[in-house]
């Protein structure tokens, strides 16, 4: 009997959870041979729901990332004050991925590998947290932050500084130096003085408090 749309992509999420589980208690990434063998399914059951193994990885991706998709949707979502909504926008996200990189240091890092390994099947994710961000850039132009930017440039200068906290890879290298009050002192920053109007004398006040 062919699946519902629904129970597929319900098969589809558990078997990319067992494949998340079998990559942390191996060590290493899970292979499309051994992904079959260990999911539980019939062959053909199992290429009706993943045509190869990159379909597979999509899978896995998507619940990975499933997580940053929400807090990211729910930030854009709210009506919190430009300044406050860019440093949740950023904030929330790295708290996800601190307290992964903090539970299971070699898994997380074993999934870096395999997010830069496979790039192009992760870049979609990247891409529309660029998408979101336009849109939160331009609520804050709308109050007169980032004078004189076009869209396209502040996206570019603000994913530049803060890269250290979404750029995965970075935890493992500088993880103990990334915290919540500097990311804060950052946004503030950028509020405060980033434009691209010559001498705009841009002031402003230090309001952002880490959330408890």
């Amino acid at each position: 009997m062919a699946l519902t749309e629904t129970a597929r992509e319900a098969e589809r999420e558990r078997v990319a959870k067992a494949v998340l589980d079998l990559v942390k208690q191996r060590g290493a990434e899970v292979p499309w041979s051994e992904a079959m063998a260990e999911s539980g399914l019939a062959r053909p059951r199992f290429e009706a729901l993943f045509a190869d193994y990159d379909d597979l990885f999509d899978a896995v991706a998507q619940t990975w990332f499933a997580p940053h998709m929400a807090v990211m949707e729910e930030v854009l979502a709210s009506n919190l004050p430009p300044q406050r909504k860019v440093y949740e926008f950023f904030r929330r996200r790295f708290l996800i991925s601190r307290d992964r990189f903090r539970e299971d240091p070699v898994f997380f890092t074993i999934l870096c590998e395999m997010g830069a390994a496979n790039f192009e099947r992760v870049r979609s994710y990247v891409d529309l947290a660029d998408h979101y961000l336009c849109e939160l850039i331009a609520e804050a132009q709308a109050e007169g932050f980032f004078a004189g930017l076009e869209i396209d440039e502040a996206l570019s200068l603000i994913n530049q500084m803060v890269s250290p906290y979404t750029l995965p890879d970075a935890l493992i290298y500088i993880e103990p130096k990334l915290t919540e009050q500097k990311l804060a002192r950052i946004v503030d920053t950028m509020f405060i003085g980033l434009s691209g109007e010559a001498g705009s004398g841009a002031a402003g006040v230090n309001t952002l408090k880490v959330a408890s």
